[in-house]
């Protein structure tokens, strides 16, 4: 990415405490970006900003980004990564989660507009839902259940898409929209309860593998540094049309059960459970556009990325 001249280079992230956040500000800083991070630290720990916060340029504000706020001083960019994302959040925080997708990217937007920044969206695959196409163009609009269990997110996705469209039409506002797919690596929560940090916890923790279903539904697994160069080119660019950006080699839940068991060296069986409702049987994003437009495509193999993900979780683990 060829970011702005430092110092006039000033973002302000939202959700910049969690996993994908804290990788996006630190490849910001490492730019000679200012940063200001806006995170209210429900589903993240303070703890995990002390390696960012030591560093020239970082700020951060304890926010609700649902509810009004005011940033001071210029500001030249605005990523909204702010949302639980994990299955076990869906139950926990249904609300907080609407709200965030839906008041929060409002007042994101609102903030863009006032400063005259770009504005980038973090979306998801999510909205997809559970697809009738595969693998997912940009241009597919989805096959979700607006009043099931997973509705909180992604409905508030789809509504934040809407909302950033709205603004770039109605205002002229600089947006770009990223859709997230499974991503993993090093600084992901334990209890996330996404299948890398549960397969990979059960394994090292010598408990049996939990696969719903009966394994054969698909998922792409993009390590976390791919995702971050994926993100900054969509922001980089200048196409304001919603960007895949994901892994297109596609992989079955139960064949990742056994490769995370080899990886591990653990002795972990496999066992199954019954489906959860509106689970998706297939994601595998099409990466026509990010690759033709944006000359963005995954480098990390999916066995360099398990191993430095495992020997994350072992230590941990340990802590």
């Amino acid at each position: 990415m060829s970011s702005p001249p430092a110092p006039n280079a000033r973002a302000v992230v939202s959700g910049g405490a969690g996993f994908i956040g804290r990788a996006v500000v630190a490849a910001l800083l490492d730019q000679g970006w200012r940063v200001t991070v806006l995170d209210n630290l429900l589903t993240s720990r303070m703890e995990a900003l002390e390696p960012l916060r030591r560093r020239p340029g970082f700020e951060f504000a304890e926010q609700d980004v649902s509810a009004p706020f005011e940033v001071e001083g210029e500001v030249t960019h605005v990523l909204h990564l702010a949302s639980p994302a994990s299955p076990v959040d869906f139950a926990a925080y249904p609300v907080e989660i609407v709200r965030v997708g839906t008041l929060g990217t409002d007042n994101l937007l609102r903030l863009a507009l006032a400063k005259g920044a770009r504005f980038l969206l973090a979306s998801t695959s999510e909205v997809y839902g559970d697809p009738l196409v595969h693998p997912q163009p940009e241009s597919y609009w989805g096959n979700a259940n607006s009043i099931g269990p997973r509705s909180c997110y992604d409905e508030s996705k789809r509504c934040a898409e809407a909302f950033t469209m709205a603004y770039h039409r109605a205002h002229g506002l600089d947006t770009r929209i990223v859709r997230i797919f499974n991503t993993y690596g090093p600084g992901m929560r334990l209890d996330d309860g996404r299948v890398v940090p549960n397969f990979v916890g059960q394994a090292l923790r010598g408990e049996p593998l939990t696969v719903y279903g009966d394994g054969s539904q698909t998922r792409s697994f993009t390590y976390r540094d791919d995702l971050v160069a994926g993100m900054l080119a969509v922001l980089d660019g200048d196409d304001p049309m919603p960007f895949n950006i994901g892994n297109p080699v596609e992989t079955s839940v139960l064949e990742f059960a056994h490769r995370i068991i080899a990886v591990t060296g653990s002795g972990s069986e496999i066992v199954f459970r019954p489906l959860p409702q509106d689970d998706p049987k297939q994601r595998c994003p099409d990466i026509t556009r990010a690759r033709t437009l944006l000359g963005w495509q995954p480098s990390v193999e999916l066995e360099e990325g398990l191993a430095l993900t495992v020997d994350y979780f072992k230590g941990a683990l340990r802590d």
